[in-house]
């Protein structure tokens, strides 16, 4: 791996060697390195690109990294990964993307994840994407998660979009049964003219079962962000949506909420804040010796953090 491969795997996974354990590194569209382990094993698919990762059942505080980079211009990479996680198995994944673009042609990568959870199991989700490089070429990513959760599984989710991403459509669908619980926690920055939109669609079919989703973006410049959510309540459960934003200079930023209770047992809340930052936050740290410009960076970072 050269200087711009470990930067983009620092970034994105928190990786700064070949990891121990379970892992698949994808590079430009092809297999850059890949390990099994006793408890996860990796294997590719035959039929088209991608991966399904196999968790065994009762596995306990595992982990395994499917990260992946783009270091050229013009290309465009589809991938599907497919996730059986086993009963009571307990489990960290680490994904995501980096695009290095130096070139004057787009590229993009297209992940559609799909997990499927068996009884009891438990999986925290790391998703991070990146673009980098000075290249005039668009930098897109399409990330795509669709989760299926049976009695009494537990997903985390937290995914992020660190900045430099010309474009993405961010699309999860999941289905609860049973007393699954499901927590997605998101964070997007935008800058310049790009543009992120967000689309969350969630059906709880059982008795008992919740999401939480919670939303914190900021668009600065003349970016665009959309964000959309559906939570739809078949049973007794709960349902809770918020989304708040910051935004700068002349972004914008649109939310759109829609709930759908069908059962008298669904209790579903949305909230959503989106405005300027406050001008008594800046003056106050102003006071204090930065300048208006640090202290809206530091209330940013702060936000999103």
């Amino acid at each position: 791996m050269d200087k711009i491969d470990k930067d983009l795997l620092s970034q994105i996974a928190d990786l700064h060697n070949i990891p121990e354990g379970a892992y698949n590194i994808r590079k430009n569209g092809e297999a850059l390195s890949r390990n099994s382990t006793a408890d996860i094993e990796i294997v590719p698919k035959k039929n088209k690109s991608g991966i399904d990762i196999i968790v065994k059942p009762n596995v306990k505080n595992k982990s395994v990294h499917i990260p992946v980079i783009i270091t050229m211009g013009g290309i465009t990479d589809l991938v599907y990964n497919d996730f059986y996680i086993g009963e009571n198995a307990d489990v960290t994944i680490v994904a995501g993307c980096g695009i290095h673009n130096a070139t004057s042609d787009k590229s993009e990568h297209n992940g559609i994840h799909s997990f499927h959870l068996e009884k009891n199991s438990k999986v925290v989700y790391i998703e991070k994407h990146l673009g980098v490089g000075k290249g005039q070429g668009e930098k897109i990513l399409n990330p795509v998660t669709k989760i299926v959760m049976k009695e009494n599984s537990d997903f985390v989710m937290e995914t992020i979009q660190l900045g430099g991403v010309s474009s993405s459509v961010r699309t999860t669908k999941a289905k609860l049964y049973d007393n699954a619980k499901l927590v997605i926690k998101e964070k997007i920055l935008t800058t310049q003219e790009q543009s992120a939109h967000t689309k969350f669609d969630v059906e709880l079919l059982g008795d008992n079962s919740s999401v939480d989703v919670m939303s914190r973006s900021v668009a600065k410049d003349n970016s665009y962000q959309n964000f959309y959510s559906q939570v739809k309540g078949k049973n007794r459960c709960f349902g809770h949506v918020s989304c708040d934003g910051i935004l700068v200079d002349n972004a914008r930023i649109d939310s759109t909420p829609k709930i759908i209770c069908e059962n008298v047992n669904a209790t579903l809340v949305h909230e959503a804040a989106i405005g300027k930052i406050a001008g008594e936050q800046l003056i106050k740290l102003m006071t204090l010796g930065l300048t208006e410009q640090q202290a809206e960076d530091l209330i940013i970072k702060g936000f999103l953090k």
